[in-house]
């Protein structure tokens, strides 16, 4: 015992707790999600999969069916985009057998989905083997280019030359940045069609397709008339003529309100 001014201060023992000792309390024993079954869809979240577990538990067909239409709405508004799609029931309706792993016995409007067909790969899409000749124009040049060479009338072929010469000009110009004469792109296609293509440099695209109707980029035809631009006058300051010295006034402005006056 020691002494403190008047009042004696007296040491308690120290109570050793060994660690084996010691419970934990329940808040600690939490659950982390990669102990944790594993989501089929990660956008409904652990609480619509936890709802599909206990609607798979239920005995009573009636109920069941209630609660599965009740989980469909509530799905609904969870996913908001999915009402921009065609037939969204029905996708919605696939989700949830989907995340029952299609052991779910419940009445759908839309036909039920298997596990065979959700694993089933798609058919190869079937890649075009043939070669382009002029990979600089592209596949539909070449497309336009037999036409022409197979057209008889001679005011459509012409026609078809116009579109080509068009085509040929823009990617040039795209490729090149300068600009292309036409008896350059005239010889090229001669060269190409073996002489049965000749361009008339006399004629000009407008000369074969009607472009009045063709609208513009933005929108507007080129029949319709251009609105004509406004032009609104300057502001003048009027200045009294019978006080003397109003050539020397400066104009009326409100900050001359709060100028002394000389």
């Amino acid at each position: 015992m020691r002494l403190y001014g008047n009042q004696p201060r007296v040491f308690k023992p120290t109570i050793q707790v060994e660690w084996n000792e010691l419970t934990l309390p329940n808040s600690l024993n939490m659950e982390y999600n990669t102990t944790r079954e594993q989501l089929r869809i990660k956008e409904y979240g652990r609480g619509i999969h936890d709802m599909v577990k206990q609607l798979k538990l239920m005995e009573d067909k009636e109920t069941r069916q209630k609660n599965a239409e009740a989980l469909i709405d509530v799905m609904a508004i969870l996913s908001p985009q999915t009402k921009a799609i065609e037939d969204y029931r029905q996708k919605l309706w696939d989700h949830l057998f989907l995340m029952a792993d299609y052991d779910l016995d419940v009445e759908s409007p839309f036909p039920i989905p298997t596990r065979e067909v959700k694993q089933r790969k798609p058919d190869p899409l079937a890649y075009p083997k043939t070669k382009i000749r002029w990979n600089h124009f592209g596949k539909k040049f070449e497309e336009i280019f037999d036409k022409a060479m197979q057209e008889t009338d001679e005011e459509k072929k012409q026609g078809y030359i116009q579109v080509l010469m068009l085509f040929m000009k823009l990617s040039y110009s795209n490729w090149h940045k300068e600009q292309v004469q036409d008896d350059m792109l005239r010889d090229e296609l001669l060269v190409m069609s073996k002489g049965h293509l000749d361009f008339q440099t006399g004629t000009r695209f407008a000369d074969v397709v009607d472009v009045r109707e063709i609208p513009t980029i933005s929108g507007v035809k080129q029949t319709e008339p251009k609105q004509p631009k406004r032009y609104y006058p300057q502001r003048t300051y009027s200045q009294p003529a019978n006080n003397a010295g109003s050539a020397n006034r400066k104009p009326n402005n409100k900050f001359n309100y709060f100028k002394k006056k000389k």
